[in-house]
């Protein structure tokens, strides 16, 4: 089953109704059921949807920036931040929890039953996937789809406008986006709890890369930062260097 994107007015819901699915979902190790009017009634929801939990581009950018700007989208008058797929909820809870992306709702559509509501189903059996959901995003207000982002139909798996930044330009062009932090650290460096403490008072959210986790290492800090000591603190792409310099850069601000 292929859906056809020649002109993604084909496949758009725009001005519809989602669909109304009941999820079985896992809260606390217990089983429970979220209807399709808990999650959208009388709320303003962004629901982007993936083919798959842990596959790369989505837990690399995807599902990430969404997070990130979550605190932007709820300025803009975003009520929540949904992320579906066409996993299970064990895999979905899990995911969330390997992801620490907890701005974000995870919705499991296990049987596809939402995506094929919304005529996004594919078949991708030809990866071992079976039935997933096609990548999309759209904005919904109180249950009525306002706007839908649809990838197109490339090879491969196509990621150009269902993005974080592309639907919060639509809702706010104008929006003031936050500044992306990164910390090398590592485990019991008080120097390294100094920065992070600047920057959580500070309002920054940050990304904690830490030594000896994830294939880390000094040679990684070294390659990226050219130093060999930690914290090393970027921001925007800047390389701002150890708490000391971390200080004086925020003093300035």
């Amino acid at each position: 089953m292929q859906i056809s994107k020649e002109s993604t007015k084909a496949s758009t819901k725009e001005g519809h109704r989602v669909p109304q699915v009941t999820f079985p979902i896992r809260v606390n190790n217990e089983w429970q059921k979220v209807t399709t009017d808990n999650l959208f009634k009388g709320k303003t929801v962004v629901l982007f949807a993936l083919p798959g939990a842990y596959t790369p581009t989505c837990s690399s950018t995807h599902l990430p920036r969404y997070n990130e700007l979550a605190s932007v989208f709820k300025d803009n008058g975003v009520d929540s931040i949904v992320c579906l797929s066409v996993n299970d909820p064990f895999v979905m809870n899990s995911w969330q929890e390997d992801q620490k992306a907890d701005q974000v709702y995870f919705l499991p559509d296990g049987n596809g039953a939402f995506t094929e509501g919304m005529g996004m189903l594919v078949d991708k059996a030809e990866l071992g996937f079976g039935k997933r959901s096609w990548r999309y995003s759209m904005l919904v207000k109180d249950g009525v789809i306002e706007k839908m982002f649809i990838e197109p139909d490339l090879p491969g798996d196509p990621f150009k406008v269902s993005d974080a930044d592309t639907m919060l330009n639509y809702i706010n062009p104008n929006a003031n986006l936050p500044a992306r932090v990164t910390l090398f650290s590592k485990p019991g460096c008080p120097h390294c709890a100094r920065a992070r403490n600047q920057l959580m008072q500070r309002g920054f959210r940050f990304e904690d890369i830490e030594l000896g986790t994830h294939g880390v290492s000094y040679s990684s800090l070294q390659a990226v930062t050219g130093r060999g000591t930690t914290p090393q603190v970027f921001i925007d792409g800047k390389h701002i260097g150890g708490a000391d310099d971390l200080e004086a850069w925020l003093a300035q601000r």
